[in-house]
């Protein structure tokens, strides 16, 4: 049965201009944007949805997220039970979609059972771009166990797990194949130290060379790329020179480095807010002064990193990285980039540059003919107020992804 809506009477925000535009109406037909344009004459039952000078904009796009971490006790993650980790995580999906986000792109644990729950209707909640699991050296930033844990593995067959240990250019080969054949849209590799793990050190730089050139490799003889968790600048420019796309949270860039990145095509997705939370929240989580020393130096490198970033012209796609009850602050992203870049950039970074890094372009992060009908309107001017992004979708009476409405106020 065919559905259609028609938006009428409202203000569409352009990303790509970064401005607001009269006089259009969006004839939305199933799943697509059939038709833009003033005075449309939309076919017999169709619904209309009067916007009354509300702003209409593409749905948004978290590039860095785990929705399998539904709760912060990462092991109690990949122990739950295969059914239960998924519709944990389907609760974390809903949350997000729920706050305007009708895109996300998972950075280590979704697989492609999640991916087709979306498809299939079986889950309310964005579209998935996934990797599969995190690759991650033994003792590597996706290595949760301690030094006196000689168990074998992550427990990397479960929904609830994030990472997959790998060592050795063979290997590493026969992992990426398989991920790629199990539905990964990108290959994901921790190449530097980490907060959560317990054993590197921010500053360490994990994987030879030879192996992240054959995950490289690997990647672009299927079409696709290879993103990078890193905080240090030899890390990253390290991976740039390697051929790595997508380079994650990037808190300690240099300025030549970023140069170097934008001239390589790269992609950039600071994770500003997944620090911050961790400052707020890190004594009742019961961290320890080692933990707050790693949240410290990559906390205080963030906003510096963005300023370069901007300023060498690299590509920022908007991400988060809330793990379990961190999610409550998603939309502080918008805050702390905010005391940087404009609100029309930071639409842009969770639209069209999102887009872009999700392969996703012509059909979503921007409202043109054809592209999914992935839609949000907004109680105002966001690029006038990006906090009417914020509060976990306050200020968006009307939610619409792939032309389901998830939320309406109006209709």
């Amino acid at each position: 049965m065919t559905t259609s809506y028609l938006f009428t009477g409202g203000k569409l925000l352009d990303p790509r201009d970064g401005v607001l535009r009269d006089g259009l109406d969006v004839l939305v037909i199933d799943d697509r944007i059939a038709e833009i344009g003033p005075g449309i004459t939309p076919p017999e039952g169709t619904e209309t949805i009067a916007l009354e000078g509300r702003t209409l904009m593409p749905g948004l796009i978290d590039c860095h997220v785990h929705v399998v971490a539904e709760t912060l006790d990462l092991w109690g993650n990949m122990i739950a039970p295969a059914s239960l980790a998924a519709l944990r995580a389907a609760r974390v999906m809903t949350e997000a979609l729920s706050r305007g986000f009708t895109t996300l792109r998972d950075l280590g644990g979704a697989d492609i059972g999640l991916v087709r729950g979306v498809e299939d209707g079986l889950i309310d909640g964005p579209r998935l771009i996934i990797c599969g699991k995190g690759l991650t050296t033994t003792g590597g930033h996706a290595d949760l166990r301690q030094r006196t844990d000689d168990r074998p593995g992550l427990f990397s067959d479960r929904v609830g797990s994030m990472g997959l240990i790998v060592d050795g250019v063979d290997n590493v080969r026969t992992a990426c194949r398989t991920l790629i054949k199990e539905g990964a849209n990108f290959i994901k590799v921790m190449a530097n130290g980490g907060v959560s793990s317990p054993n590197d050190p921010i500053h360490s730089i994990q994987y030879s060379r030879d192996e992240i050139a054959a995950m490289v490799e690997e990647a672009e003889n299927a079409g696709l790329y290879v993103s990078a968790h890193l905080y240090t600048d030899k890390a990253i420019r390290r991976c740039i020179e390697l051929g790595v796309h997508s380079l994650e949270h990037c808190n300690l860039i240099e300025p030549e480095t970023a140069r170097m990145a934008a001239e390589a095509g790269c992609i950039a997705v600071p994770t500003l807010v997944a620090y911050e939370a961790l400052a707020i929240e890190g004594k009742q989580l019961g961290l320890g002064a080692a933990e707050f020393e790693k949240i410290d130096v990559v906390r205080n490198g963030g906003l510096r990193s963005l300023e370069i970033m901007a300023e060498a012209g690299l590509p920022v796609a908007f991400g988060s990285d809330l793990l379990g009850q961190l999610r409550k602050y998603h939309c502080m992203e918008f805050e702390l980039l905010a005391k940087v870049l404009s609100p029309a950039e930071i639409i842009r970074s969770a639209t069209l540059v999102g887009a872009k890094l999700c392969r996703l372009e012509g059909e979503a992060g921007e409202i043109v003919k054809g592209a999914s009908a992935d839609l949000i309107v907004v109680d105002g001017d966001p690029l006038a107020d990006i906090s009417l992004l914020g509060e976990d979708g306050a200020h968006m009476p009307l939610i619409m992804a792939r032309g389901r409405l998830h939320k309406s106020a109006l209709a």
